[in-house]
């Protein structure tokens, strides 16, 4: 009889292969348990901060203050209360692939609508916004999660580099206020019809601020030099400002209720040539429209580029001292750079399956659009091309978070824009857009 075979061999390759697979999974239960202890941590901090909130508005209601105790729940003393004016209906709906600056993507669109609690008539507040051409939209990040917030943060643009939290535009903040300038498209009845957005569906609207260039762009900022000449006499009114060049440096929303009319007296020759040398100022800030690098003045010991084109002075007749800008270095030369964008003729079929969306504005209409004739229909965006545009922009500017970029860059990448929702994946220097497909709700 034949001897039988010592499998010992096997059997101890069998259980080194078993130790190591028990080791993998315990090192998953290790990890998988700190982060739900930290997890835990979050929602409890979370948790104590509800809590003391509840806790000091129920001492408030239950303790009436009195008559001489009303003054002190002022705003000078820190007693703040704010109510969203209205909702951001956007072409955006989760945080991931929305643009983190309102200039990535022009075609982005949303909707503001003032809200009736707020105002009894919500049109009225609107009168006379329809002159401008973009209004500051200040808001709420509302999808921080807990809160949380560092003084130090990493910028996606630098790449995993940590800078202070006041020097960035991070949502994660102590106050989660957010500031964005978007392009005011038209003003109808008490809703707002907004591009170049960077907010996603449901954001609280806080604020509407009207953009003016006289005074929110360093650029164009003057600073007149007030003489004897330039001040009404005694026998008019206490409120009327001389000359038509000042039309523009006046502020409608003044506490003074000044008006704007031209001198009939010997001075209105004075005023024509102020008006002439503004329109001059103006065609000068027009025309000077190049590269910033060739204006910019950089320090060799400084992290700061100069916007301002401080060479331009010579010879240009200016009120004042000239106004410019700094912004840090790594804004204009980021260790990101820009992808290219790609998009497989797959994707490229199911992009133009979309219907055009119609003029009446799709975006006032139900959540989700009907299809029409089977395909599905754009509810934001104009055309297939203005979304493949959106897209690039969205895509072009790389939208991944640093531990995305670093951690998972074999992984899909899916975000959604307008009723469409979109795959792709990144390489070296580049995205590629694999599908397109509607959006299910």
């Amino acid at each position: 009889m034949s001897q039988p075979v010592c499998s010992c061999g096997e059997h101890v390759e069998r259980f080194q292969q078993q130790i190591s697979v028990m080791r993998r999974e315990l090192k998953n239960l290790r990890q998988r348990a700190d982060s739900s202890v930290r997890s835990h941590r979050k929602h409890m901090t979370a948790l104590q901060s509800v809590l003391s909130t509840i806790s000091e508005n129920q001492l408030q209601v239950n303790v009436e203050p009195r008559v001489d105790q009303k003054s002190e729940l002022s705003l000078e003393k820190g007693y703040i209360r704010t109510a969203p004016i209205g909702y951001i209906n956007s072409c955006f709906v989760a945080k991931n692939g929305t643009p983190r600056q309102p200039t990535v993507c022009g075609p982005s669109r949303a909707t503001l609508q003032i809200q009736q609690s707020v105002f009894s008539n919500p049109d009225h507040p609107l009168i006379g916004l329809e002159q401008y051409s973009h209004v500051w939209i200040i808001f709420l990040f509302h999808k921080n999660g807990h809160l949380s917030y560092k003084a130090k943060v990493k910028p996606p643009r630098l790449n995993g580099q940590r800078v202070g939290v006041y020097s960035t535009r991070s949502p994660h903040r102590p106050n989660a206020l957010g500031l964005t300038l978007a392009k005011l498209e038209r003003v109808e009845g008490e809703t707002l019809h907004l591009s170049g957005v960077d907010m996603i569906m449901g954001t609280p609207v806080l604020d509407i601020k009207p953009y003016i260039p006289y005074y929110d762009c360093p650029h164009t900022r003057l600073d007149p030099v007030v003489k004897d000449w330039d001040l009404p006499s005694e026998d008019e009114s206490d409120c009327q400002v001389t000359g038509p060049s000042t039309a523009g440096f006046l502020d409608s929303g003044g506490s003074t209720p000044c008006q704007v009319s031209p001198r009939s007296d010997g001075l209105g020759a004075l005023g024509q040539v102020l008006s002439e040398l503004k329109d001059y100022l103006q065609q000068g800030e027009l025309t000077k429209d190049r590269p910033a690098e060739d204006g910019a003045v950089e320090s060799k010991h400084s992290e700061l580029d100069f916007a301002g084109p401080q060479g331009e002075l010579v010879g240009r007749p200016h009120f004042g001292e000239e106004s410019y800008s700094t912004i840090a270095s790594w804004i204009r030369q980021p260790p990101v750079s820009t992808l290219e964008v790609r998009f497989t003729h797959h994707a490229e079929r199911e992009l133009k399956e979309f219907v055009a969306c119609d003029s009446t504005g799709c975006y006032l209409s139900s959540p989700q659009p009907p299809p029409v004739m089977g395909k599905p229909k754009f509810k934001f965006l104009k055309d297939s091309d203005e979304a493949t545009a959106a897209i690039k922009a969205v895509l072009s500017a790389d939208p991944r978070s640093v531990y995305r970029r670093t951690r998972c860059q074999d992984r899909l990448f899916f975000f959604t824009m307008d009723t469409a929702d979109i795959t792709c994946w990144f390489g070296d220097g580049f995205a590629e857009v694999l599908q397109v497909q509607p959006l299910k709700l």
